[in-house]
Parts: C-alpha cells; sequence; structure tokens
C-alpha cells in the first residue's frame, strides 16, 4: 500500500455536495492499493501512519505522533497514487489493485486505523470527491508499505 500523509489543521471531503467526512487537527491519509498488497500491508501501514512523530512538541521539534495529540484522521482512496507516468502522456494504472480487491483492503486499512482508538473520518470509494484541506507547515510525507516497495 501506499499513502501520502499530510499534517492537517482541518480537512474535509465532500461528494455529491455533501461533506461526508471532517477532521480537525491531524493526518490527511491519501490512500492506495497495490495489486499485490493483502491484510498485512494494511496492518504496518494503519500501524506506521497512527506512531509517525509528525507533531510538534514543546520544544519545537516533531516528536509527537497524532495519538499523542489527540488529533484525528481523515482518509481517502486514491487508485492514482500508482500511476506510472514513465511512458507517454496518459498515466498507466496497472500497479493498482482492482476495484474489489482495493476496496476490501481499504475499508481493512481503515478499519485498522479506527481500532487505534483515533477519531477517523473517509471518504467514499470510488466516488468523485472534494477534498479540502488547511496544510499544516506545510508537513508531507509519502510512506510505502514493506511489500509494495518490493514489487514496485
Amino acid at each position: 500500500m501506499r499513502a501520502v500523509i499530510q499534517r492537517v489543521a482541518s480537512a474535509s471531503v465532500e461528494v455529491d455536495g455533501k461533506i461526508i467526512g471532517s477532521i480537525g487537527p491531524g493526518l490527511l491519509v491519501l490512500a492506495a492499493v497495490h495489486k499485490s498488497d493483502a491484510e498485512p500491508a494494511a496492518e504496518w501501514l494503519a500501524q506506521k501512519i497512527v506512531g509517525l512523530r509528525l507533531f510538534k512538541d514543546d520544544e519545537d521539534k516533531m516528536n509527537l505522533s497524532v495519538q499523542d495529540i489527540g488529533g484525528e484522521i481523515l482518509i481517502v482512496s486514491q487508485f492514482t497514487l500508482y500511476a506510472d507516468c514513465r511512458r507517454g502522456r496518459r498515466p498507466s494504472y496497472g500497479e493498482s489493485a482492482d476495484p474489489d480487491k482495493a476496496k476490501a483492503l481499504y475499508d481493512y486499512f481503515v478499519k485498522c486505523v479506527r481500532s487505534c482508538g483515533i477519531n477517523t473520518q473517509e471518504g467514499q470509494f470510488q466516488a468523485h470527491m472534494k477534498v479540502q484541506l488547511l496544510n499544516d507547515g506545510p508537513v508531507t510525507v509519502i510512506v510505502d508499505s514493506p511489500e509494495a516497495k518490493a514489487e514496485a
């Protein structure tokens, strides 16, 4: 799995003119499922994201996790994170999981994050979404699960 993680002051996701997920301070996670991913990748990624020290402590150092600050997480599926743009001008999405597999693993990933006790909101799988965020920092990191790195 692959995630683009942004530290935010707030974020929301809208589908068909309706806000379906909204958070205050925390993390916006754009998540994609690789065609070779399985449940261990989702578990690993969830634990990694929850524990990443991306928030400042009293000494102005990034030493605190979203869990430490009582923050929230907004997860949005985004299969385009596996786009291959090396040839031509139209990205290829051949490395992304098929929709049925991706949906199941995405749902499992969200469940893993929620099991950590963090208020977790999400977008709508396979919907056209409008995502708004107030980036804090900005702080943006990309994380690949070990299985995806081995395949990429």
